[in-house]
């Protein structure tokens, strides 16, 4: 298949390329090219600036994909410039478990209904993030109910390729006794992993499916386990106080994210617990050898 992908060059976008070429696909990046990406020629590459409607229009005029792969797609108004620019036989809108109004336990893909949301018509920085990513699924919802999307909808991804180190901050507070806040250490919470990210999205190039569909490593682990784990085998004692600086994940309510649909299309996440150990166990090391 002839595949566009807007983003893809760091992260999990960058397994999902990876795993888009495995399968053979005709695959073209667009990107602003500010980041290097590992891919060489085997991916075609298209320069454009993804919120400017006009530059959107000029990249893709006369071209025709498969299948879309948005990774970038923030807001309404991102949508939009998406849908009308891009001609396409299925978009893949890369979504979040935030437009969840909260998560909770077995969170399921009808706890948000973006047909019912008054749709505004956005940029980035005009609410929350949780906020201009419902925008961004209204959009879709409301604006575009003809044409054949997916909104994957992802809770935290992490990984050792994870630019955003939030794990690693309780891992290296706890080490290093650096005083924290956490809010919300008790809560189970879930994740996905990196690699498992960018796999799933692959996955569903050639799935008969339209609307919202969760993607998460089965299972959840509190961030009191999280940290017992690295104190237990390091011999630190991590220090928890209300004026200690402030952690990544606070805020986050207790929750768990059902994955049944996209079981039912054959592909099943691994445990949480399987592989975060590893994970934390990376960081260790990492942040040992850093001193």
């Amino acid at each position: 298949m002839k595949i566009l992908v807007l983003g893809g060059t760091r992260f999990f976008g960058i397994h999902m390329v990876r795993e888009l070429l495995t399968q053979g696909h005709d695959v073209t990046i667009a990107t602003r090219q500010q980041a290097k990406d590992e891919f060489g020629d085997r991916v075609h590459r298209i320069v454009l600036e993804r919120t400017n409607p006009v530059s959107m229009k000029e990249a893709f005029l006369g071209m025709h994909f498969d299948v879309v792969y948005d990774k970038i797609a923030y807001c309404s108004n991102d949508i939009k410039y998406a849908m009308e620019a891009i001609s396409c036989d299925k978009y893949i809108h890369m979504s979040s478990t935030s437009v969840y109004e909260p998560k909770g336990m077995d969170t399921k893909e009808d706890d948000f209904d973006g047909r019912i949301r008054e749709l505004v018509w956005c940029d980035r920085f005009d609410f929350s993030y949780e906020e201009i990513k419902r925008q961004a699924e209204s959009a879709l919802w409301q604006a575009y109910p003809d044409r054949k999307w997916v909104a994957v909808r992802y809770p935290f991804a992490i990984g050792e390729d994870d630019y955003t180190e939030r794990l690693k901050f309780y891992v290296e507070h706890t080490m290093k006794g650096i005083p924290m806040h956490i809010d919300n250490v008790d809560y189970q919470m879930g994740y996905i992993r990196s690699d498992e990210a960018g796999k799933f999205m692959a996955f569903l190039s050639d799935k008969d499916i339209t609307g919202a569909i969760n993607g998460s490593s089965s299972g959840t682990i509190s961030l009191q386990e999280i940290i017992s784990y690295v104190e237990g085998k390091t011999g630190a004692k991590a220090v928890l106080a209300k004026d200690g600086e402030e952690a990544p994940y606070n805020g986050e309510p207790e929750y768990s994210i059902n994955t049944d649909k996209a079981r039912k299309l054959g592909f099943v996440f691994t445990n949480v617990r399987d592989w975060i150990f590893e994970l934390l166990d990376y960081y260790m090391e990492l942040i040992a050898s850093a001193n």
